[in-house]
């Protein structure tokens, strides 16, 4: 159990301690500040909403050495395969848009194209070898990043 709460902080590592350590300024109170508190809302509410469904449905955790035991695509992964990293990455967003950093802003690109790399190279193989034809299925027919809001589905 202290396992799996210790692990629910890695993604505060990402959205709060290096935005923290990269800024190291305090925060005026401008627009810029109330129209970052949007995307950084969404983000919380997303990965809260992610960690729960990881939880309850999946029996696991966020962290890919504790995945959820059962496949889960209920709730925000039945538009989008990873919406935690989506959430954290909105958080990020809005905290450049608040503080008004490009160094977040570029933090950001670097750390989506690691996560990227990270999904592609270790997350999916490992799902297919877990979960086989289900994920198989469900990977065909989900975007991976962007939600197809559309209803459609992918072609």
């Amino acid at each position: 159990m202290l396992f799996r709460a210790i692990v629910s902080v890695l993604p505060g590592v990402a959205a709060v301690l290096v935005p923290w350590l990269l800024l190291r300024q305090s925060l005026e109170l401008t627009y810029l500040t109330w129209l970052g508190l949007v995307p950084i809302a969404f983000g919380l509410a997303l990965f809260v909403w992610c960690v729960a469904i990881f939880a309850g449905r999946g029996r696991g955790t966020l962290a890919p050495w504790d995945p959820p035991r059962r496949f889960v695509a209920t709730g925000p992964y039945r538009v989008v395969r990873n919406p935690m990293y989506l959430g954290v990455g909105s958080i990020i967003v809005g905290e450049s848009v608040a503080f008004g950093s490009w160094a977040l802003a570029v933090y950001l690109a670097v750390i989506a194209t690691l996560w990227h790399l990270f999904v592609v190279a270790y997350e999916e193989p490992a799902l297919d070898r877990q979960f086989g034809e289900e994920y198989r299925a469900y990977r065909s027919r989900v975007p991976r990043w962007l939600p197809n809001l559309g209803g459609g589905g992918r072609p």
